[in-house]
């Protein structure tokens, strides 16, 4: 069933603000439990999307992304890390980058439950849960798929950055300064849909399969 503009924004309203808003607060508490204190102390290690939400990326360009299809595309506010603050800064730089997509899987299996469910809930509002958990599969599935390409500054970069030895991680973290034009020319030219629509798809079959 093709929804319209309004219902649209309705069932992905909410996957898409927790998605983005949990994925930061998920680096927050990463860091902070390898010692880094920086968002502790400005109080953005929260799950309310208040403290995270930045009008443009987590709002509006995830919902042009949504209406116009192509790649879910969007952030939050970063939340701060100070990664010289951690204990063993380029090993524990990999957990504190992971827990951001670590945090859209988990996300994913939630909706994926809530999706095999839907036919619990009452008549009236089995179709719009089912819609919506689709949508936080796809959602959450996208920002993980998207956050693992291993291009600075995206997560996948900082993984990458901490597993390579330190003369080649200190060349590649220099990319990181061009990073967000890289990307915007991969979104533009649709590369990126080539890199990542085949991942998202064999990731939502197996959740999909595993969990619904």
């Amino acid at each position: 069933m093709e929804l319209t503009v309004i219902q649209k924004v309705t069932v992905y309203a909410l996957p898409i603000i927790f998605a983005i808003t949990v994925h930061e607060a998920a680096h927050g508490y990463a860091a902070k439990h390898f010692g880094d204190l920086t968002a502790y102390n400005q109080n953005r290690i929260s799950l309310n999307p208040l403290r995270h939400i930045d009008p443009i990326g987590t709002l509006l360009l995830p919902a042009l992304t949504v209406l116009l299809g192509g790649v879910l595309f969007g952030w939050a506010k970063p939340v701060p890390v100070n990664f010289m603050n951690l204990r063993h800064p380029k090993k524990d730089m990999l957990w504190v980058a992971a827990a951001g997509p670590f945090s859209n899987l988990i996300m994913a299996i939630f909706w994926t439950i809530l999706y095999g469910r839907s036919a619990y809930f009452p008549e009236s509002m089995s179709l719009f849960i089912q819609q919506m958990g689709i949508a936080g599969i796809s959602i959450n599935l996208s920002l993980m798929v998207l956050n693992l390409i291993p291009l600075p500054p995206l997560d996948g970069g900082r993984i990458a950055v901490s597993l390579l030895p330190n003369h080649l991680a200190y060349k590649y973290a220099q990319v990181e300064r061009y990073g967000f034009l890289i990307l915007i020319i991969l979104l533009m030219t649709h590369i990126l849909d080539l890199i990542i629509f085949p991942l998202i798809q064999i990731s939502q079959s197996l959740i999909l399969w595993i969990f619904a």
